[in-house]
């Protein structure tokens, strides 16, 4: 079993900048793969970059060159800045992580919203 706890989300200006975090626990070792992904009112919901445990990335195409992730292995913690946010950025987001067995676990989620 895997738990992931989301925090960072909120009201930002467009243009500005947010950070997410996703604390990972228990079955640690076992994780893979760990992404954010996102979910808009009346959409569907989308990867929004993604990360191995080798340190690969991926990115959606709508995020490239604005967001990042990143890990942090000692915490158990990936982040994903998001800067140049724009108002079509307003979603509730998601961590996830992928472990060896191939099963798949979801945070809470957390409200980001870019509204001036």
């Amino acid at each position: 079993q895997v738990q992931l706890v989301e925090s960072g989300g909120g009201l930002v200006q467009p243009g500005g900048s947010l950070r997410l975090s996703c604390a990972a626990s228990g079955s640690v070792f076992a994780i893979v793969l760990m992404g954010w992904y996102r979910q808009a009112p009346g959409k569907q919901r989308e990867l929004v970059a993604a990360i191995t445990s080798g340190g690969d990335t991926n990115y959606a195409d709508s995020v490239k060159g604005r967001f990042t992730i990143s890990r942090d292995n000692a915490k158990n913690t990936v982040y994903l800045q998001m800067n140049s946010l724009k108002p079509e950025d307003t979603a509730v987001y998601y961590c996830n992580a992928v472990v060896l067995t191939t099963q798949t676990y979801w945070g809470q989620g957390t409200q980001v919203t870019g509204s001036s």
